[in-house]
């Protein structure tokens, strides 16, 4: 069998080459297997104090929720069983039944955030199963991970799960830990430097997503905006409603995000609906004035589609294939969802791609620089690094600029730096954090 792995290899090589994928496997691919080997030794210090404090305290919260819960019942149930939570909602409670499933009422998240509106009940029992999810997944389970020596959490990373070409994370999963709830930030408490004399600094690419997207598409106002600096969803929401950026409210500025970070994935009027609490009308209204003012955008996005068609695959800035059976596909679920895919996957897998090329390039100027600095984490835009006190100025400044400056496109990329003794508590280096 070994004398057929040079057969093998010049196979494997010849369809490098014919797919134009040599320089992705040699100079993205290949070298960042090394660097996620050192990192995944490293491994990120975890405080189990603080891991058993979180724990205990949401258990008592839980406790809390559901003596509530069980007044507002008038009777004390299985909170965690969907039918007996659906017998007390509907049957005793009396609430709506607003969708239904093969075995009765649902009690989805989407429907008890509908429910909430009626009735205080619905709304403790979605803190409820949040606290639940979060102990259960994370607090519960991170400890018996620490490494009985090094005192660490080592992770393991995948080059090859995604289809977009992002890392995935397993053992534990280390990027879906939630950062954008309280408690979920709480959680991030846990992991700290693992010395006295060092900090945590976490480096993160801002709106790379949307950066890439306006270099791809090439939509004069969008690389006018990120050119200038411009905050982009005051911007948006100025240039769709026609107002000036000083009576953009907050509320129009949250739809515009929504939207912007939306586009990405293709987003409908119905999910841009739910995600802003926008009438389903008034959503697609917003939707169609963003293509009439982005015309840039929604030409790329069509014409992404048409290519995609037309080869089975869309590719990277990098050249990076998602190939996409089901483009051509006559069922319209099918069918919608390659198209999602093939309007995101070339932004979100260069995006990926340039994170990768940014990993490689840190690791070798760190290593150059003798700074005592190591990379722990890549959590999809961010890094996370343990940094001697001495050095965390110098070694900010080399990992924004080599991060920055990694590649060249029509609008600059922007990093924000942060540190902390933990990752969740970690405030900017260099100034104010951008929105």
């Amino acid at each position: 069998r070994l004398a057929q792995l040079p057969l093998l290899h010049a196979k494997l090589e010849e369809g490098l080459q014919e797919n134009h994928l040599v320089d992705l496997y040699r100079e993205i691919e290949l070298p960042l297997a090394r660097v996620l080997a050192v990192m995944e030794r490293r491994g990120v210090a975890v405080d189990v104090g603080e891991l058993r404090a979180i724990s205990e305290e949401f258990g008592e919260r839980i406790d809390r929720l559901a003596e509530l819960i069980y007044s507002q019942a008038g009777m004390e149930f299985n909170i965690n069983s969907p039918k007996q939570l659906g017998e007390v909602l509907f049957d005793r409670l009396g609430l709506p039944v607003l969708k239904e499933t093969k075995t009765g009422p649902s009690t989805s998240a989407e429907v008890l955030e509908q429910l909430a509106e009626e009735h205080e009940i619905a709304g403790l029992v979605m803190d409820y199963r949040q606290l639940v999810k979060l102990k259960s997944t994370y607090l519960d389970t991170l400890e018996p991970l620490v490494h009985p020596t090094t005192g660490r959490i080592h992770t393991s990373f995948h080059q090859r799960v995604t289809a977009t070409g992002r890392l995935s994370s397993v053992n534990p999963n280390l990027q879906n830990i939630p950062v954008r709830t309280a408690d979920g930030r709480r959680i991030r408490r846990a992991f700290v430097a693992g010395d006295p004399d060092y900090v945590l600094l976490a480096a993160d690419y801002s709106q790379i997503e949307l950066r890439v997207l306006a270099h791809m598409s090439q939509d004069p106002a969008w690389l006018e905006a990120f050119r200038a600096g411009a905050d982009i969803h005051a911007r948006t929401a100025a240039e769709v409603f026609g107002l000036k950026m000083e009576e953009v409210t907050p509320a129009l500025r949250s739809a515009a995000k929504a939207i912007n970070f939306g586009i990405v994935y293709g987003i409908s009027s119905f999910g841009l609906s739910k995600g802003t609490g926008l009438p389903v009308q008034e959503a697609q209204a917003y939707i169609d004035r963003y293509f009439e003012k982005y015309t840039g955008v929604k030409e790329y996005l069509d014409r992404t589609v048409e290519e995609a068609r037309e080869h089975g695959y869309v590719t990277t800035l990098f050249n990076r294939r998602r190939y996409l059976p089901d483009i051509r596909s006559r069922r319209w679920a099918l069918r919608s969802f390659a198209e999602r895919a093939a309007m995101n996957a070339p932004i979100q897998g260069s995006a990926a791609d340039i994170i990768k090329k940014a990993m490689i390039a840190v690791e070798q100027r760190i290593a150059a620089s003798k700074l005592r600095a190591e990379m722990l984490l890549q959590v999809h835009d961010e890094l996370v690094f343990e940094v001697h006190m001495e050095d965390l100025l110098e070694a900010a400044h080399l990992i924004k600029e080599t991060m920055e400056g990694i590649v060249t496109l029509d609008v600059p990329l922007l990093v924000e730096v942060q540190s902390g003794r933990n990752w969740g508590d970690v405030v900017p280096v260099f100034g104010e954090k951008q929105q």
